[in-house]
């Protein structure tokens, strides 16, 4: 162990046989080099952890130094000398003295940890190759200094050289200096290396790319000077002139004060940025968009109440209840000219005309009209649209839709409403609520226009199949109107009213050509397609129409005529079996009624016994809510088991299977509820129900039928299939004035309150 004056740096760290210049001017340090001097001895140098203290204590160095020898040393004036010292090896300072010649310290040198001379060898190689890549940006080094690494062959040396030249924080430098692992140093000094090296690499790509960038700018500028001279020359002065075109346009609107002055803000600055510039075209789309929308526009109204009847008899057979609405509408905004759009939710199965009678409504009413479909939107932004900062940013589907129609008082269809969603992006059906909110839509915001626009004058109408797939807020803002299907006449008379004459237009067909005979209709409408609207109807004259026309085409007949006969040569076997009930009284299948969001349809219980040990099995792809309404129907019959006269203990040793078809179709609901109890009971008592009947209703443990929905629905599919009785629910009675006098004519309603009145009508005579 040694005693050596010791030497406070600040910011400088000395390596072994590495030779640094300092220039020294605090008393402390003074001193050691003056009694390093005087007893011919060594110094050790140790940096400061913190730069800044201008007296350090003890424990503010390093524990960590270098043993360095004093090459040279002068004076520069009284108060500073310049010292060179070169390093001779790393010491570990034990203690530190202070005397009145200065530091003493006690150190022990540390000895060096070589490594295997393999991993040596790879390690100096791969340093002087990043080392070389480096040497070319560090600052300071001469011409020689840049050579001198190339002549290093020992790791310790080499890792010295470069840690002692690389421009790294003075802790990274001291850490190097406490590393003795030359091994470990290397690495660390590697991975130093690689990171500097990808930096300077990217920087070189960043300004590569940034050059040609400014030439590119530079050429782009040249060439439109360019472009400019020659169009003054010829007196074309389009490129100028377009602020001041789409200013005269903006000024030419009718916008409220503050969009106003807003958007003459923006029409100013479109003055001041280049038209080179990223930002002028962002600003100029604006302006286009602003300049584009119907600010004041409106279509007058034409307030004929018969005119609008006529109308929408002439486009529409049916649908009472909606042209009744519109009509109170106008007849309202007759007598006080002023009242808000009402908006009108459309609900019903597929192809009842939910769609085609809002244009109806806006032919009547001699207004514009624009459809916007809803169906798969997830994005808020399809609502709302995007904030301008956006690249390809613009407004959403409302604000778009106006500036398709042309005026702020359209009529509005908002299709497919309950098929919007939600994700990550939003929900659309929450920005939806300030559309149809008529408190709010008076100044709504689009995130593109930024501007309020009232959409109080729009006469909004949605459409939906399926009410419950809609938010109770959003639905809430509606005014709905259910649209149930069509009974056979009324698709009949839509068939001749409408749908043969425009398949005869579509295919270029006379009347002369081809006659589709009444009956014939019927028997397309009962055998050929099955549903709450008349959309597959359509489909199948279309290919009566084709069918025809390429008989007369190829000149087998000149008329052809499609009659009940000679239906089943044009289109086939039938697909449906009319009557769909039952063909004759059965024992444990009894037919229910059914309501989905494509209208109403029958379907069949089945209930089969089987010896065993009283498991119930449930099948036929029932949801949560009908598998609950089977499991109540046989806690019921099994509870009341001797009333009904069946044996109490049958589950010991009878299985019960209740199936309902069709298998792969998704049924849910509790509305089946008291025809599985039927078919328990008639099931376990050998008992037929007759087949003329169906039934719908809710059942309780107690034997109560409870209300249900659509009966309107279910009372068509009943009437389809051949029924002739319908048990309800008593609750339901009221309900029975919505069904169609044709219909409500043909059927029997049966109001029971409790399972006994069920019995007593489905068993009848049995």
């Amino acid at each position: 162990m040694e005693q050596l004056p010791i030497l406070p740096l600040r910011g400088v760290v000395v390596y072994p046989l590495i030779g640094v210049t300092i220039d020294v001017g605090r008393p402390l340090s003074l001193r050691a080099l003056l009694a390093a001097k005087e007893h011919e001895t060594d110094l050790i140098v140790v940096t400061q952890k913190e730069t800044g203290k201008e007296s350090p204590d003890p424990e503010d160095l390093y524990a960590i130094g270098t043993r360095v020898h004093i090459a040279k040393m002068s004076e520069l004036s009284n108060e500073t000398v310049r010292v060179r010292l070169v390093g001779k090896e790393r010491v570990k300072i034990n203690s530190i003295e202070e005397t009145k010649e200065g530091w003493f310290a006690d150190v022990d040198t540390i000895e060096v940890v070589e490594g295997e001379e393999v991993e040596r060898t790879a390690l100096v190689r791969l340093l002087k190759e990043q080392f070389g890549k480096l040497v070319g940006t560090i600052k300071g080094l001469s011409p020689d200094e840049r050579r001198r690494f190339e002549m290093y062959e020992r790791l310790e040396s080499l890792t010295d050289y470069i840690a002692s030249k690389l421009d790294v924080d003075v802790d990274i430098r001291q850490a190097m200096l406490e590393e003795a692992d030359a091994v470990k140093r290397g690495l660390e000094l590697l991975e130093i290396m690689t990171h500097e090296v990808e930096i300077i690499e990217l920087e070189q790509e960043l300004r590569e790319r940034t050059k040609k960038t400014i030439e590119q700018a530079q050429k782009e500028y040249y060439l439109r000077e360019q472009m400019k001279t020659i169009q003054q020359e010829l007196g074309d002065q389009s490129q100028e002139s377009e602020p001041n075109r789409l200013r005269e346009k903006l000024e030419a609107l009718d916008l409220p004060e503050t969009t106003r002055k807003n958007v003459m803000r923006e029409a100013e600055r479109l003055n001041v940025v280049p038209a080179t510039s990223p930002e002028y075209a962002v600003i100029r789309n604006y302006l286009d968009w602003i300049a584009s929308l119907p600010w004041g526009i409106e279509t007058e109204d034409k307030l004929d109440v018969k005119h609008a009847a006529d109308v929408l008899d002439d486009d529409h057979y049916g649908l009472e209840s909606v042209k009744d609405r519109i009509l109170e509408y106008l007849a309202v905004r007759q007598l006080t000219n002023s009242l808000r759009g009402p908006i009108l939710c459309l609900a019903g199965p597929p192809g009842v005309g939910k769609t085609s009678l809002a244009r109806s409504i806006a032919s009547a009413l001699e207004r514009h009209f624009v459809r916007v479909s809803l169906g798969g939107v997830r994005d808020e932004a399809e609502i709302r649209g995007h904030r301008r900062t956006y690249i390809g940013a613009m407004p959403g589907r409302v604000i778009r839709g106006l500036k398709q129609a042309e005026s702020k008082n359209p009529v509005f269809l908002l299709d497919e409403i309950d098929k919007m969603a939600s994700d990550f992006r939003g929900d659309p059906a929450s920005a939806m609520l300030e559309v149809l909110d008529p408190e709010q839509n008076v100044s709504f915001s689009d995130h593109y226009i930024e501007e309020p626009f009232d959409l109080s004058n729009v006469l909004f109408i949605a459409t939906a199949n399926d009410v419950s797939q809609i938010p109770a807020p959003l639905l809430d803002r509606m005014e709905l109107i259910q649209i149930g299907g069509y009974t056979e006449l009324e698709k009949v008379e839509i068939a001749k009213r409408h749908l043969v004459p425009k398949q005869y237009k579509e295919h270029g067909l006379k009347k002369s050509q081809l006659t589709i005979k009444e009956d014939a209709l019927y028997e397309v409408v009962r055998r050929y397609t099955r549903e709450a609207g008349v959309r597959n109807l359509e489909r199948v004259i279309g290919s009566l129409c084709r069918k025809a026309a390429k008989q007369i085409a190829i000149g087998e007949k000149k008329r052809v005529t499609v009659s009940l006969k000679s239906l089943g040569d044009y289109l086939g076997k039938p697909k449906y079996r009319y009557g769909k009930g039952e063909t004759e009284d059965s024992i444990g299948a009894v037919t229910g009624l059914a309501y989905t969001a494509f209208g109403g349809d029958t379907l069949t219980i089945e209930v089969a016994l089987a010896p065993g040990k009283g498991k119930l099995q449930l099948t036929g792809k029932l949801g949560d809510v009908m598998q609950e309404s089977a499991q109540t129907a046989y806690s019921y019959v099994r509870s009341n088991a001797e009333r009904f006269g069946i044996d109490p203990t049958f589950y010991e040793r009878q299985d019960v299977h209740i199936h309902v078809p069709e298998g792969a179709v998704p049924k849910d609901g509790p509305s089946a509820g008291i025809t599985i109890a039927t078919a328990l009971i008639s099931a376990l008592t050998g008992k037929k129900v007759r087949r003329d009947i169906g039934m719908t209703g809710e059942i309780t443990l107690r034997g109560r039928v409870l209300p249900i929905g659509g009966l309107k629905e279910k009372a068509l599919a009943a009437h389809r299939a051949g029924l002739t009785t319908i048990v309800i629910p008593k609750d339901n009675e009221r309900d029975i004035d919505d069904i169609q006098d044709t219909v409500r004519e043909k059927l029997t309603f049966v109001p029971v309150t409790t399972l006994d009145q069920v019995l007593e009508v489905a068993f009848g005579g049995n």
